[in-house]
């Protein structure tokens, strides 16, 4: 594998985990109704985990309103349990159709909470970076090693790697910062 191939699938890696971060970001609640606050919710259906958004059309209402209609009734229960389980802190009124989920206004307390949920996930995100960066530095060395491509090269990979590095864990940054703002904001 050539050095640039490496840091083409570096770039691949490094976007899949802006991408899990930024869908981490969009399930927290903001004080109004959006499907992303669910969509992504595990719940156990027959026998294994599924995202809320393949069991079950989610709909907006108005701006403090969600309502989730699974398509087997019967999921109605396991899709509960999950809402409960989940760290939304939101109660779902089921009502033998659909749950119904009102979405309170945020306090000051519990946007403090998602103040520092999004310092996590940003933090997860970093962590997941710094792990990408180590893994093709080894493969970077394991081809230097098998091919004979040359000290220079490695280090300019390194380099550009890091380059890369740098650049996602800015748009963390900015991200995690947006999300804050938004969160604050009465």
């Amino acid at each position: 594998m050539s050095i640039s191939e490496l840091l083409e699938s570096a770039d691949s890696q490094l976007a899949k985990a802006i991408a899990h971060f930024a869908n981490e970001l969009a399930g927290l609640q903001i004080g109004r109704a959006s499907a992303n606050l669910v969509e992504n919710l595990s719940v156990e259906i027959y026998g294994s985990q599924q995202p809320l958004r393949n069991v079950a059309n989610i709909s907006v209402p108005d701006p403090k309103t969600l309502f989730i209609e699974p398509w087997d009734k019967s999921n109605l229960a396991a899709i509960e349990k999950a809402i409960r389980d989940s760290r939304l802190g939101l109660n779902p009124n089921n009502d033998g159709v659909r749950i119904v989920l009102n979405i309170p206004p945020l306090t000051e307390e519990r946007r403090r909470e998602l103040a520092k949920l999004v310092g996590e996930f940003a933090e997860n995100a970093r962590i997941s970076v710094r792990r990408i960066r180590e893994d093709f530095r080894k493969k970077a060395k394991a081809t230097n090693e098998a091919e004979g491509i040359g000290e220079d090269e490695e280090k300019l990979f390194g380099k550009k790697l890091q380059e890369k590095v740098d650049a996602v864990n800015a748009e963390i940054e900015k991200h995690a910062k947006q999300k804050e703002k938004e969160m604050m904001q009465v």
